[in-house]
């Protein structure tokens, strides 16, 4: 809760001067929002660390190799920096390269996550 503050109050304060710096100097703007962007991914990768060892202790208990889970991780931190890097291009006025970012992250993510679906695969031959 302490960190989603912090995060509250850096983003709400991040916006409104960007809000007011965009109309004389853009790419001022433009620096202020990547720089709130990395306070707050900042703030956020400690939260990073109790997620992973959760998904580890879940993974243990359900008996499932590393080959499964990580593969979900990956994928989930490629959906992130693709959304974080599109948004960022968004605002940057530049909607082709965001459009084009999103379509790798797609592309990225959907390899990341075929030795899962080889994985599935492979359980469901050995059931047969």
């Amino acid at each position: 809760m302490e960190t989603m503050l912090k995060v509250g109050a850096v983003a709400v304060i991040a916006a409104l001067c960007a809000v007011m710096i965009k109309g004389t100097a853009r790419q001022l703007a433009l620096v202020l929002s990547l720089t709130a962007a990395a306070m707050i991914l900042t703030l956020a990768f400690g939260s990073v660390e109790d997620v992973v060892a959760m998904a580890e202790d879940l993974r243990d208990m359900a008996g499932l190799s590393p080959a499964v889970v990580a593969p979900v991780i990956k994928t989930v931190g490629i959906a992130i920096l693709t959304h974080i890097a599109a948004q960022v291009c968004k605002d940057a006025g530049e909607g082709g390269i965001a459009a084009v970012t999103e379509t790798a992250g797609s592309a990225l993510a959907l390899c990341t996550a075929l030795p899962l679906l080889r994985a599935v695969l492979d359980t469901v031959a050995a059931l047969l």
